[in-house]
């Protein structure tokens, strides 16, 4: 009977499943190796136990999710299974549909060091206007060869040890169809349990945010997720829910974006020009000024003009982003609107009607312009800077247009005109606006796959042991060109200059790698003429969203606006904060601690100012904790519901 079962239709498709678990299981491990110095440093057996007990919930959903029609057709029963052939396109389902769920997730061990997510399918908007996608994977291939061939072995463990019935278990007979119904009819609620996730009556099926019961911080629920989960779950979900967790009238006494009677005093300077770069990937790693204290003292960075320039400069011991990839930057920094749960470019929301920075200072008489040096649609970067107001867009096709430069013979090969030639051809433009005028610049060149012109491969290396490394002293020596070139010109010394980074990227010190770490920052205000004073501050919390409400009050901007962050001049700076979401986990700082959520309780409360690795979780052991909660729910609360009424303007 034993060996009966073995060889039917149900112990074949029972032992394929085990086969489907293990190759799976095997990528898993492939994850955490490619990411090993972000996971291994806090694990513990506890915690591999909860991790690994955690993936088996969730390969199960995606397993039963990506092979029911397998599963199905294993156990119908209908003599047709008997005919030639059927059982052979069988196994080419089964393979295919395991090896496409292997390969995303061998993928996403690699796009995850720019993320620190599983992807959804939101990924593929994302990329849907980019022409270098296929030369990108190629590449990719190339550098993680290693990753292509154990996509290959485990490819052939689910074509080897695939299992076929033995037809002639259950030829005839009227046990062929009962054996094979009952079955079927017991895999069902038990496919349905699986996919669900849980046993018990009246609860919701599993989402993403639920891996993070099983982790202790919320960048290592990706270890227990898989890729193909994240994008079935993500497939038609309405991205912004209101939540219901106060009456309105509480929460807009909580807390309100609306900024009704912005600052105006002696620090404002009407008629200032304003430009802000953008610096791709600059963490706070990269600069030496901000990490004294790292290797012993010796540390020295990889950026010197930038360390040179915070002499001159108002900055911040405590600043961050508000997202993890490029295209949550621009409606952070130029609009005031953090990404929460999806990056806002590929949200319905995105049709909203919103300001920006460009369309408030168009009301004082302000010319402004987007310059980027990628493809004009890339990253959906030049429709939103339309939407929000600016009036001009330069990008590679404008940078060709020019006789000046080398057009195609300075595009880096994957995404973008060099930073250097860039920059000078942004200068070009700039001298050439009507004052007073925002010019808004993105730079490409600190990004993957981390290449340099050919003039500097030699001369740039990646020291530190990082790829990134020898492009950020690229994108260093870049600025430092723009910055010498600048400051000869008419309009420098009545201009404000803001450097920020869209987000951090490869990391190697501890202190980069944890759930704050990896939105550490630098933003920085500098005028020529000083009438910005030089200070780093260590008492106010900074974030990009704080960068439109600061500027407004240097520019004595006096009308009501909306923006998720305050006026860094003026805030006090116990009221301070910063928000971030990652993999259903909202954080907010605030004072000195650091406060995680997950939509429901929170889960972890860190004195991030002094408890630098966030080891110690204070959860339930502060009286601060409370006041904070209620904080963040009524941010979520008034960022999803203005987000769903379209209500991203002053006057709504």
């Amino acid at each position: 009977m034993f060996k009966k079962l073995i060889h039917s239709n149900i112990g074949a498709a029972a032992l394929n499943m085990l086969v489907a678990y293990l190759v799976w299981m095997l990528s898993r491990v492939a994850f955490f190796a490619e990411n090993w110095s972000t996971f291994a440093p806090y694990m513990s057996w506890p915690l591999f136990k909860s991790m690994l007990r955690g993936a088996l919930v969730f390969d199960t959903s995606a397993l039963l999710y990506i092979n029911s029609l397998y599963l199905v057709l294993m156990l119908l029963p209908l003599h047709l299974k008997e005919r030639p052939g059927f059982h052979a396109g069988l196994k080419w389902l089964y393979v295919v549909t395991n090896a496409v769920g292997v390969a995303m997730n061998l993928m996403d061990s690699v796009y995850f060091q720019y993320t620190g997510r599983r992807s959804t399918v939101s990924v593929f908007t994302e990329f849907a206007n980019e022409g270098n996608i296929a030369s990108i994977l190629m590449t990719e291939f190339a550098h993680h060869w290693y990753l292509v061939l154990a996509f290959v072995l485990l490819v052939f463990l689910l074509w080897r040890c695939y299992t076929k019935p033995r037809l002639e278990v259950y030829r005839f007979g009227h046990h062929y169809y009962i054996s094979q119904l009952v079955a079927l009819l017991v895999m069902i609620p038990l496919a349905i349990v699986g996919i669900r996730g849980s046993v018990t009556a009246g609860t919701r099926p599993i989402t993403i945010s639920n891996a993070n019961e099983f982790v202790n911080r919320p960048v290592e629920a990706s270890v227990v997720l898989n890729t193909p989960f994240s994008m079935i779950r993500s497939i038609g979900k309405k991205v912004f829910v209101t939540p219901d967790y106060m009456p309105g009238d509480q929460m807009e006494a909580i807390y309100t974006p609306l900024h009704s009677s912005p600052v105006t005093d002696e620090l404002s300077h009407p008629g200032k020009n304003v430009v802000i770069l953008i610096v791709e990937s600059m963490g706070k790693e990269y600069i030496g000024s901000f990490n004294r204290d790292l290797d012993g003292g010796a540390y020295q960075g990889y950026m010197p003009f930038i360390d040179s320039l915070l002499t001159q400069s108002l900055t911040f011991e405590y600043s961050y982003a508000n997202g993890r990839i490029s295209m949550d930057a621009m409606p952070s920094i130029l609009s005031g609107l953090p990404m929460m749960v999806e990056p806002f470019f590929l949200t319905p929301a995105s049709l909203n009607d919103v300001e920006g920075l460009p369309k408030m200072l168009a009301r004082e008489g302000y010319s402004s312009a987007f310059f980027h040096g990628a493809h004009n649609i890339s990253m959906g970067f030049s429709a939103y800077a339309h939407s929000i107001g600016y009036g001009h867009y330069y990008g590679l096709d404008e940078y060709c247009q020019s006789p000046k430069y080398g057009g195609m013979d300075d595009f880096d090969g994957k995404w973008a005109i060099w930073d250097e030639p860039f920059l000078q051809f942004t200068l070009d433009n700039i001298g050439g606006m009507r004052q007073p005028f925002l010019a808004t610049a993105f730079t490409a060149s600190s990004h993957h796959p981390y290449n340099l012109p050919e003039q500097y491969r030699d001369s740039l290396k990646d020291e530190g042991g990082q790829p990134i490394h020898k492009c950020v002293r690229y994108t260093d020596l870049s600025l430092r060109r723009f910055f010498e070139r600048a400051s000869h010109e008419p309009w420098y010394r009545n201009t404000i200059f803001v450097l920020v980074a869209d987000h951090t990227n490869q990391t190697s010190h501890d202190v980069y790698k944890t759930d704050l770490g990896l939105y550490s920052i630098p933003i920085i205000f500098f005028a020529p003429d000083g009438s910005i004073t030089p200070e780093l501050r260590n008492d106010v919390i900074a974030q990009q969203t704080d960068i439109t409400p600061t500027l407004l009050h240097l520019l004595g901007y006096s009308k009501p606006y909306l923006a998720f962050g305050d006026d860094l001049l003026s805030v006090s700076p116990e009221q301070s904060w910063a928000f971030s979401y990652n993999a259903g986990i909202y954080q907010l700082l605030q004072g000195d601690l650091m406060l995680q959520f997950d939509g429901t309780k929170t889960t972890a409360v860190y004195r991030f100012k002094t408890d630098k690795l966030l080891r110690e979780n204070l959860v339930g052991r502060l009286p601060e904790q409370q006041p904070m909660e209620q904080r963040l729910k009524a941010i979520i609360q008034q960022y999803m519901s203005r987000m769903n009424e379209n209500r991203l303007l002053p006057n709504r």
